[in-house]
């Protein structure tokens, strides 16, 4: 969205086609009766009225009461101001409405989980798949929000950066722990490495707690690890993590592939153990560039 024009935001509004254009020229229009509106934007004039007062109800729009009665768009920074307090206001309604049904949610459904998967052999829990793409991206989001003390990355060039931006800025305010991985740019494709010198800049100017080197050896593989099992995990009772990764598979696009997920605390430590040896033994840090 940052790259595109001012009217991208609208999508994030989550607003009708109607809405849209009824909004959009309120905000280019200034002040003005429905019937004009209506004229100026080929509304339907029957339609009019319920939109605009379904703007002001999500506080988007004025109502100026008189005869005729007027509307007017609230200024650009307050209309974000407002979708992102409906937003909070939404998810804390729904969070409440999920916190006051999970008894009887877990009482009628937990036992009959526990019967249908017991039975489940121990290497069909070591992973399960979502598609790459939105669905994996949310997961990492999930493990970044999940975090308790640090999150490893191993990526080429973080190019779905923006993707996870707000989940990394919570995990860094939270005081997580964050390593990232790059694989070295004289690794990488031109547009790669273009890619990658740019989200090294903003880690540089924007996310200072971040932890970078550069990896000169091939990554086998590119995920998300969030809190490894640590050599005093047995005393202190600490959980064996969680990751999600995809191995690399340079002749299949990626809306073909898959990203697995695990929870195993075996697994989890062996891939912190790669992550560690490559860390320590096979990068450079290149900050100082």
């Amino acid at each position: 969205m940052a790259d595109g024009d001012g009217t991208d935001l609208f999508d994030a509004l989550d607003l009708t086609e109607y809405e849209e254009t009824a909004l959009s020229n309120l905000l280019r229009l200034g002040r003005t009766t429905a019937p004009n509106l209506a004229e100026a934007t080929g509304i339907p004039k029957a339609r009019i009225y319920g939109v605009l007062d379904a703007l002001a109800d999500r506080g988007f729009v004025k109502v100026i009461p008189g005869r005729p009665k007027e509307y007017q768009s609230r200024s650009p920074a307050e209309i974000v101001d407002r979708a992102k307090e409906n937003q909070r206001q939404a998810y804390e309604s729904t969070a409440t409405e999920l916190e006051a049904g999970r008894e009887a949610f877990l009482a009628e459904f937990g036992p009959q989980f526990d019967s249908a998967t017991e039975d489940v052999r121990p290497a069909e829990e070591l992973f399960h798949v979502v598609d790459v793409g939105e669905s994996s991206e949310s997961e990492t989001r999930r493990l970044y929000h999940e975090a308790e003390r640090e999150v490893r990355v191993l990526t080429k060039s973080w190019e779905y950066l923006e993707s996870v931006e707000p989940a990394l800025r919570d995990a860094l305010d939270q005081g997580i722990a964050v390593r990232t991985l790059f694989l070295h740019p004289d690794r990488l494709s031109d547009e790669n490495r273009r890619i990658q010198a740019g989200i090294v800049d903003r880690l540089r100017e924007e996310f200072p707690g971040v932890e970078f080197r550069f990896a000169e050896g091939a990554l086998p593989w590119r995920g998300t690890l969030t809190d490894p099992p640590t050599d005093a995990g047995e005393v202190s009772g600490e959980s064996g993590g969680e990751a999600i990764f995809l191995v690399e598979e340079p002749d299949v696009p990626n809306h073909m592939r898959q990203a697995a997920i695990t929870e195993n605390e075996s697994f989890v430590a062996g891939l912190k153990r790669f992550f560690d040896l490559v860390w320590e033994h096979e990068s450079v840090d290149r900050r100082a560039d």
